[in-house]
């Protein structure tokens, strides 16, 4: 591939979105960029209060379980309240929370904060998710996905450059630099973005409002998308188990620290050098085609850990998943949005970014405790066999859910109702779409999660 055709495709990626989702992009740029805490958090805990690395896995335990919690939470704001306020009141929460822990020093004084921030933090996930399924037209928006998804990632990877190069000033300067980040986040969506969320219908005599008639529990009686939520669960549960089992199955093998260190870099050297040019062989791909050879990777990449003996072997099965990582997360956070109705897509992607905390927080403990018991071995098998599970989920309960339909033409009859896909409430669904994509979010990006 020559350079002119490089560049050529670079421009086909990024072209045609509209302004305002550029303005969503810096936000989560500069957000990223400045996220110290959680990459920092567990070595404050322990060098500077003191406090054992049991308290400080609580902790960060903490900050995970917050997030289950704040998921919804910012679903239901999102649709009720709005994209941007939503956005706006989340990042200066979780600026407050940062900032905070630059003069909070009791034990019990930080778990708090650091609860509040996981709540902030993934409360404001489903409004940025909402917002690119509102304005992007939906042939593009898992291309918008990906795209917002390499910004994380590459606000991720120079934040954790420059914070240990910065961390000689001290961890609560590091502290405060988060919290000035988030509220300049904060400040560009509300100067610069608009609000997207659609217009309330007009209600019928005797009825609520649309955005009224979906509840939670209707969205989990979604059943298309309750096996989409469930399937997504096991795929974080084997994406979060390399962060806790790698470190320790490379040091069975004697491997330092710090090649741990370098393999698990290219985690986010992949990402940011080959996103791009993966949503460009992936586009217009089938959205259910895509997600099972996600888990396919992501089963074959964390299985063949057990196979792998030194550094080398290890940094290549890290490649193999986060492949997997790159297609998966903007495919799942399109495919959310397709089947979310257009006034619940807060609500659906409130409960979506709960799948991911909640993985967030218990593979942690799952992955810990194997390792400790039957062996690392047998962590990874068990990661394989999820993923393979979770790759035939895909391919045999949602393939008529995200199915490919041809655009009508103008003028043509209306679908039968006998032809909709039932959706939640009393309102039926037509699938969206016309070209095998599906709508969308970051989100997240490893068990840490941006603020």
């Amino acid at each position: 591939m020559t350079i002119a055709s490089l560049r050529r495709s670079a421009h086909a990626t990024v072209s045609g979105l509209p302004q305002g989702f550029w303005w969503l992009w810096l936000s989560t740029l500069v957000n990223r960029t400045g996220a110290f805490v959680l990459t920092f958090l567990s070595l404050y805990l322990t060098s500077e209060l003191g406090h054992s690395a049991w308290f400080a896995g609580l902790v960060v335990a903490l900050h995970g379980l917050g997030g289950v919690a704040g998921s919804p939470l910012g679903g239901v704001l999102t649709d009720r309240w709005g994209r941007r306020p939503t956005m706006v009141t989340m990042h200066l929460a979780a600026a407050a929370c940062a900032g905070a822990l630059a003069v909070v020093t009791s034990a019990w004084g930080v778990a708090l904060v650091v609860l509040l921030m996981g709540v902030a933090m993934q409360a404001v996930r489903p409004s940025i998710n909402a917002t690119i399924a509102d304005m992007v037209p939906a042939d593009d928006v898992r291309r918008a996905y990906a795209l917002n998804y390499w910004a994380l990632n590459l606000g991720f990877a120079v934040a954790s450059i420059a914070g240990g190069a910065a961390a000689v000033l001290g961890y609560r300067t590091l502290f405060v630099v988060d919290a000035v980040a988030t509220t300049l986040c904060a400040v560009i969506v509300f100067l610069r973005l608009p609000e997207t969320r659609p217009e309330k219908a007009p209600a019928k005599a005797g009825e609520k409002p649309a955005d009224e008639r979906v509840s939670m529990l209707d969205v989990l009686r979604d059943a298309p998308f309750r096996t989409l939520v469930l399937l997504n669960l096991l795929v974080c549960v084997v994406f979060t188990a390399p962060w806790i089992g790698l470190p320790l199955t490379m040091a069975e093998q004697g491997l330092s620290p710090s090649s741990y260190g370098m393999v698990i870099a290219v985690n986010g050297i992949v990402i940011v050098g080959f996103q791009l040019l993966v949503n460009k062989v992936t586009e217009r791909r089938s959205p259910v085609a895509l997600l099972a050879v996600s888990s396919l990777l992501f089963a074959v990449g964390t299985g063949a850990t057990a196979l792998a003996g030194s550094a080398v072997a290890f940094a290549a099965t890290v490649v193999v998943w986060t492949i997997g990582e790159m297609v998966h997360v903007p495919t799942n956070a399109a495919a959310t949005a397709r089947l979310a109705p257009e006034h619940a897509r807060g609500r659906y992607q409130g409960v979506m970014g709960m799948s991911w905390a909640v993985a967030g927080f218990i593979a942690p403990v799952l992955a810990g405790a194997v390792v400790d018991g039957p062996g690392s071995d047998v962590l990874w098998a068990g990661t394989f066999a999820l993923g393979v599970l979770a790759a035939a989920g895909y391919t045999v309960r949602l393939r008529r859910a995200l199915c490919e339909e041809e655009p009508e033409a103008p003028g043509a009859p209306e679908v039968p109702a006998s032809e909709t896909v039932a959706g939640p409430g009393p309102e039926a669904r037509v699938p969206e779409g016309t070209d095998g994509t599906v709508s969308p979010a970051p989100a997240e990006r490893s068990p840490a999660s941006s603020s």
